[in-house]
């Protein structure tokens, strides 16, 4: 779990708590984006396997029944996950809000997520769907790697540790690419997230919180696209 305190780089600050979901293929930028919006808004950057793993090395209920799914090979429930996020939602250091990394995936995640929240007094305050082209997603994906320490991300071409070789976040020398980074495994896995996600994005259509930006650019300008929602909805 991250540690109070660990926004000292936060220049702005949110009138009232965000419940904000990333929408977006693989290779899209939501990790990258994610971490951007936790440094500049105070936000809590929730990604659903560092939540249940969170919650197993913690011991809670919800942790130790993730635990004995996972270690019999199984899938984790939805149940279980929405308990490990309702238990997460409960700590202090969300308080200006959240964002929501591979949750829900599916139109019966988002209807038990609704209800989740509903019971915290909360709602959806924005889903946000990175808009991307498929085929420079399978070349982002095809190039991308990350820290093996923090888990930072960079890319064979478009984003490079500034120094050759060492994380710029945490200052790591080792790295990583996970073995399904390839072309034809991220056209499959394209596939599967546009049959997912059209619901979602008819779902939150008609809750009037969608939103959508261009996220073809550079990682500077979708974030300043972001950082605009953030700062509107927020007002």
């Amino acid at each position: 779990m991250r540690e109070l305190g660990a926004h000292s780089k936060t220049s702005e600050t949110v009138s009232k708590p965000l419940v904000l979901i990333l929408m977006g293929p693989p290779g899209a930028g939501k990790g990258t984006q994610a971490r951007m919006l936790e440094d500049r808004f105070g936000l809590i950057q929730l990604s659903t396997g560092d939540l249940l793993r969170g919650a197993v090395a913690a011991g809670t209920p919800a942790g130790l029944a993730a635990s004995s799914v996972m270690q019999a090979g199984g899938l984790v429930s939805d149940e279980i996950v929405l308990a490990v996020l309702q238990d997460r939602l409960a700590e202090p250091d969300v308080a200006h809000g959240v964002i929501l990394d591979g949750f829900p995936r599916t139109q019966g995640q988002a209807a038990a997520l609704d209800g989740l929240l509903a019971r915290s007094g909360l709602s959806v305050t924005a889903a946000i769907s990175l808009e991307v082209e498929d085929e420079a997603m399978i070349a982002r994906v095809a190039g991308r790697y990350t820290c093996a320490a923090c888990g930072e991300g960079y890319h064979d071409d478009f984003k490079h540790p500034v120094k050759a070789g060492v994380c710029d976040k945490c200052g790591g020398t080792a790295f990583k690419r996970r073995a399904d980074d390839t072309a034809e495994t991220a056209r499959a896995r394209l596939e599967a997230y546009h049959a997912q996600t059209a619901p979602l994005i008819a779902h939150y259509g008609r809750h009037g919180v969608l939103e959508t930006v261009d996220a073809m650019g550079d990682i500077a300008s979708v974030g300043s696209a972001l950082g605009a929602i953030v700062q509107r909805i927020s007002a």
